[in-house]
Order: structure tokens, then C-alpha cells, then sequence
């Protein structure tokens, strides 16, 4: 391929200042000019390759802010269980899945969701009847539940009596036993640890299904919200054997345990990384914290109960929270919080607002961008909260697809659910909003992703009712929150993020313009071309 490539055609640029252009010369992996056809053709030279959009456009690479990517490739070897709404769907997607995998000692699946299941209560039994024989592990959309079949607890050692991990929950009946469902810590700390006893290898294939799936869809770079060892050394490999064509972010995940001692020195763990990884395609920039749980699981840190009674937790109570912020910030680390209910979200500001308050007072003028994500309910009172204090709101639009919200709005009360998702308001007291899609908590391609932020309907099920669709916005801003503003959020702003002289050539082509036709078109529209620092990585062009 030519070091150097003139693109025509129509190109929305995220750049506030030529947001819309016509022509972009490249010079190796750098823009080198983005305006005019002459201007680019005088740039690009008259042996540049030319890449035309014909009737399509060009767009940033899209930067996907919060992402699991281990997890993700591993998901595309697992049952999918996301698009089933009902138990039905849900045993045929698992015995399709079993005729085609004979081999495997386990049932493997994940993205079920609360209201596919009978009257939203996961059990055993209802897997025994599909897999009696075989450990069945299910991964719950939101990746904070694990569904177990009997034969599962039984390997997983767990019985009526063994104790509840801090942070998580064995559910159980009336009557005592473990009824399957393994929420928060009782998950990660129990069911994850077997469920991902994989090699070397196939962790490394787990990564390459993740970039290929990513490149092919039009995402250029991501956000790792769970960084852990496994993850770190596949993309070390992955990078020093030239097969990592893709930038990441990393925030390592700190767990909650019983000692506190131990969360602070994963902190320093934390800051060493950070130390060891701050540039090329892989960087640490920080800490993710889980402080609550998810609302669909009743695990959600919230002000007041929810409407089947449950009072809803927190992961991270506030005496606990507090020194791991304080000292990851002190050390100069970023740090993102998942904070779902408000009452998470409003713990989260009250210790940000601490650190800030002790960075003041000793002169650390350094820039943080901290970050909150989900931010699914919260109280109107706590929105204004968040700018000055330069914390990103970081929100997945696919969270908000109607077709699986049922549950979600049910568990709220229809006056709370009334105020899910409300990306308008945080924009209008001045607060960074970065997209992204929570893979595998949904599917990882950024168009359906955009056609949610600009419409609120669902991209698969066409006669949902969409929640507050006066909060949908325009597409061209959802476009900027998912590239340029997704960018900034990690300090990436230098590097990608738009289309302008001196970033990356990171850019996408797509065979149509929804911009022009509507965001109905974003369900259709193909990309046929990813480029990456002006190598293209993918191409669909016939």
C-alpha cells in the first residue's frame, strides 16, 4: 500500500472547527491535511493511493470507551443468549450450542438477560432440564450475574452452606439453598476464575477474535474497563509479535476484598503498570472500581429501594471506597467508577470531590479526568455535580435498546425509569459524554450503538418502545461522544478522536451516508474500509 493516500468524498471530521470536509491527504500514519480536493491532492502528491467514498463517508474511527476485550473474544465462542426473550429461546440457543460444540466439558454461555426468564428469577433447575449432565455457566448480559446449573455449583464446590463472598451474594430460596444465581464478588471470585481456566493460547485467540470483530465494524481503538493479568500479558504478546494493529487503554481492576491493606496495594500494583505501559499501542492509565452492581440484578447502590422491596448495595461502601481513591489519585492514576444507581453515583462524586479537595490543598494542579460509568439512574440533584470536577460521563447507548429494558423499568418504577439514560442532561451542564458499547454486555459494532443514541429505538426489534425518546441526540453529536469525546476521556485527544492534520490516520468508509438519509440507515450501512495510522486493517470493498 502507498505511504502516502488522498480520500475523497464526503467526511465528517469530529473536529469542531471543519466538522464536514471534502478531501484528507495522508502522509505514512498521519493526516497530513483535511479541507479542500486541491489542498489535499497538492498534500497527498500524485502518486497517492486514492480512496473515494462514492455515495458513502468517511468517519473517525470510532473509539469504543468501555469494553472488556478478553471477554468479548471469548463471548464469540459461547452461546448467545442476548438476542433470546424468552426460557424457550434460551434452551434452543444452548442446545444449538452443545450439537455444535460435542467436545466441551461445559456448557459455555453468555447474554441472558432478567426478563427472558420466568417471572425474572434465575434457578438450577431450569438448566438441569436443558443440560442435566454438564457444568452450565451463563454470563448475565450485564456481566455482573453467573447462571449455574447443579452440576456447575457442584464443581464450583459451592452448597447450601458455604458463606457469601464480601461483595457478593450465593442467592437462595426460601428454604436456604443455593438456587444457581451467583451475583457480584460470588461471581467474579467464584464461577470466573473456572469459567476462564483457559491457556495462554487461547486467550491470545480470544484477543485477535476481539481486534478482527472490532476492525471489521469500524472500532479503531477501546477502552479495557477490567484490565488483569491474563489481559495485560495477551496484549503484550499480541504487540511484541507485531499482531496488535489496534490502540487499548487499560484500567486495571481493582477487587474489593476483606483486607484493606490488600485494595491499596493493588493500587501501587496499579501504579506500576501505569509506570511500565504509558505509551504505544498499550497504555494503563488507571484503576476501574466496581462500586455497586447492576439494576436488572437488584446489586444497584440506591437511595431508595426497589419496587419488589430489595435495597439494593453497594460494592464499595464509602468507608472503603475512599483510601483506594484517595491514594490512587494521589499516585496520579486515573480512575473510573461503575456507578449505576444513584446512590453509587452520588458515594462516587462525594469521594471525588474529597480528592480534589486534597490535591488543592497540596498543589497538584495535574489534570485527572476521572470518570464515571453507566451513570444508568441518577438523581437530578448530582448531575450538575459532574463537570466541575472534570469527571467524564461515560455511557453505553446500547444499555438503553427498548427491547430488553422490561425488567430494567419495572425494578425503577415507572418515575425513576423516566429519568434512565439521561445523556441531555449532563450535556447541558457542561459534561464530557463518552460512548461506548460495554462488550460483551452487548454487541461491540459502534453503528447500531449510534443509531440507539440518535433515536432511542432498538436496532433488532423494531415495534419497541423506546424510553424518553426526547433524550435521543443528534447523530452527528453521538458521533463526536463516540470518537473524538471517547478519545479525550483517555488523554487521547493528541493521538485520534477526529479527523485533522497531525492525528492518526485512523478512519472509516462507509458504503452509505446516514447523515444525509436518516439514522434508520446506520441498520443497514456496511463498512467497507478500516484504516489504522494509514494501513487499511479491513476492507469489505468488492
Amino acid at each position: 500500500m502507498s505511504s502516502r493516500l488522498l480520500v475523497r468524498g464526503r467526511i465528517f471530521t469530529s473536529d469542531p472547527d471543519l466538522p464536514w470536509a471534502v478531501a484528507m491527504a495522508v502522509d505514512g500514519d498521519t493526516i497530513v491535511h483535511v479541507g479542500t480536493l486541491p489542498d489535499a491532492e497538492a498534500a497527498a502528491g500524485p502518486d497517492a493511493e486514492i480512496i473515494d467514498a462514492g455515495d458513502g463517508v468517511v468517519l473517525p474511527g470510532f473509539v469504543d470507551g468501555h469494553a472488556h476485550l478478553i471477554s468479548a473474544g471469548a463471548a464469540l465462542t459461547r452461546a448467545a443468549l442476548r438476542p433470546c426473550t424468552s426460557m424457550d429461546e434460551i434452551a434452543d440457543e444452548l442446545r444449538r450450542w452443545m450439537a455444535a460444540n460435542p467436545d466441551s466439558p461445559d456448557v459455555m454461555g453468555v447474554g441472558w438477560t432478567f426478563s427472558a426468564v420466568p417471572d425474572s428469577t434465575p434457578t438450577r433447575q431450569l438448566l438441569d432440564a436443558v443440560a442435566p449432565d454438564k457444568p452450565v455457566f451463563l454470563d448475565a448480559s450485564d456481566l455482573h450475574s453467573v447462571w449455574c446449573n447443579t452440576a456447575a455449583l457442584a464443581d464450583l464446590g459451592i452448597t447450601d452452606d458455604t458463606p457469601d463472598p464480601i461483595g457478593g451474594t450465593i442467592v437462595r430460596d426460601a428454604q436456604g439453598a443455593a438456587t444457581g444465581l451467583l451475583l457480584e464478588n460470588a461471581g467474579y471470585f467464584i464461577a470466573w476464575p473456572r469459567m476462564n481456566r483457559v491457556s495462554r493460547e487461547m486467550n491470545d485467540r480470544y484477543l485477535q477474535a476481539a481486534i478482527h470483530a472490532y476492525l471489521a465494524a469500524g472500532t479503531t481503538a477501546a477502552v479495557d474497563m477490567a484490565c488483569d493479568e491474563r489481559t495485560l500479558e495477551a496484549l503484550e504478546r499480541a504487540d511484541a509479535r507485531g499482531e496488535l494493529p489496534f490502540t487499548v487503554i487499560a484500567h486495571w481492576l481493582i477487587g474489593r476484598t476483606d483486607e484493606p491493606e490488600d485494595e491499596l496495594a493493588q493500587v501501587r500494583l496499579a501504579a506500576k503498570m501505569v509506570a511500565r505501559h504509558d505509551g504505544g499501542r498499550i497504555r494503563v492509565a488507571g484503576i476501574k472500581l466496581v462500586t455497586d452492581g447492576t439494576i436488572d440484578g437488584c446489586t444497584a447502590g440506591m437511595c431508595h429501594p426497589f419496587t419488589n422491596g430489595e435495597p439494593g448495595e453497594m460494592v464499595w461502601p464509602r468507608e472503603r471506597l475512599e483510601p483506594v481513591v484517595l491514594l490512587a489519585d494521589e499516585l496520579g492514576l486515573q480512575i473510573a467508577c461503575h456507578a449505576i444507581g444513584d446512590l453509587a453515583v452520588r458515594t462516587v462524586l462525594d469521594v471525588f470531590e474529597v480528592a480534589a479537595e486534597r490535591r488543592a490543598a497540596r498543589g497538584d494542579t495535574r489534570e485527572r479526568r476521572h470518570r464515571i460509568e453507566h451513570l444508568e439512574y441518577v438523581d437530578a440533584a448530582d448531575v450538575p455535580r459532574l463537570a466541575p470536577l472534570g469527571i467524564t460521563a461515560s455511557m453505553q447507548p446500547v444499555h438503553v435498546d427498548p427491547a430488553y429494558l422490561d425488567n430494567w423499568v419495572e425494578l425503577l418504577g415507572d418515575e425513576r425509569a423516566q429519568r434512565g439514560f439521561a445523556w441531555p442532561e449532563y450535556l447541558a451542564h457542561g459534561t464530557t459524554l463518552a460512548f461506548g458499547t460495554d462488550v460483551p454486555t452487548a454487541q461491540h459494532h459502534p453503528l447500531p450503538n449510534m443509531f440507539i443514541a440518535a433515536t432511542r429505538r432498538s436496532p433488532y426489534v423494531a415495534d419497541a418502545v423506546p424510553l424518553r425518546p426526547d433524550f435521543a441526540l443528534p447523530l452527528e453529536e453521538s458521533v463526536v461522544h463516540g470518537t473524538r469525546d471517547a478519545a479525550w476521556a483517555s488523554f487521547e485527544e493528541s493521538h485520534r478522536g477526529a479527523l485533522r492534520a497531525g492525528l492518526a490516520a485512523d478512519f472509516i468508509v462507509l458504503d452509505a451516508d446516514p447523515f444525509r438519509d436518516g439514522p434508520d440507515r446506520l441498520l443497514t450501512t456496511v463498512v467497507t474500509r478500516t484504516v489504522v495510522a494509514g494501513t487499511t486493517v479491513h476492507s469489505a470493498v468488492p
